[in-house]
């Protein structure tokens, strides 16, 4: 594993999720999921949130749009709540959420809107 950019993707993990929420997740990996761990922290938070060249921001919405088109709804509450730390609106997460709906369905939609008001509603937002 590259150090350098697991370091980096530590970094960006913990930003844009919480430092408590991965520090959890990592201190809870053992042996059989440690690999993974790093390794998608290098890869995706590291390689694929380490450049500069798309703002945390925009990464988010589109993390919003893709996790919604694909139904992993668990991951998009972390994403959700990821996005606001990255300075997404509730306006914006609703534009994506529309997004959603329009490319992938009206059921895949509702099922955003139904995690997005819980996030909210926790952020204080609704």
């Amino acid at each position: 594993m590259d150090e350098k950019l697991f370091e980096k993707g530590l970094e960006k993990r913990k930003a844009t999720l919480g430092a408590e929420y991965v520090e959890r997740n990592l201190a809870a990996a053992d042996e059989f999921t440690r690999p993974f761990q790093e390794a998608m922290t290098a890869w995706c938070w590291g390689f694929g949130w380490g450049d500069e060249a798309i703002d945390p921001k925009t990464r988010s919405l589109m993390n919003l749009a893709m996790i919604g088109a694909l139904g992993r709804m668990h991951e998009w509450e972390t994403h959700c709540r990821g996005a606001l730390r990255n300075g997404v609106t509730k306006d914006q997460i609703r534009a994506a959420i529309h997004i959603v709906g329009i490319y992938c369905g009206v059921p895949m939609a509702l099922e955003c809107f139904r995690v997005a008001r819980k996030v909210l509603q926790e952020a204080g937002e609704i």
